[in-house]
């Protein structure tokens, strides 16, 4: 069963920022092994331009729960989630994800 690692990015004080660093998190992402498929999806504003609950998700699938936890275990996954932590000010959620498919 797929198991996904979602992480969820609050509002951030410097969105900016985040996204100038964006690219070399994904690029940690693809780096982990067992990694299976990653998404990265930005929240829509809301149309009466009150804040949203959250600024950004991503998720990491992997072949199950064993192999997810596995790849957050090993360098690959310090530098990822490190990346992660400083370009969000550890204005985040984690998640492991047990994927079922109606």
């Amino acid at each position: 069963m797929t198991t996904k690692v979602e992480i969820i990015i609050d509002n951030l004080d410097d969105p900016a920022a985040f996204e100038a660093a964006l690219p070399g998190i994904l690029e940690a992402a693809r780096a982990l092994p067992g990694l299976r498929g990653l998404e990265s999806s930005r929240v829509w504003p809301k149309d009466d331009g009150t804040a949203t609950p959250a600024y950004r998700t991503l998720a990491l699938s992997f072949d199950g729960y064993e192999e997810a936890s596995a790849a957050t275990a090993t360098a690959e996954g310090g530098a990822f989630f490190g990346a992660v932590v400083v370009a969000t000010d550890g204005k985040i959620t984690g998640l492991f994800l047990d994927v079922e498919t109606a």
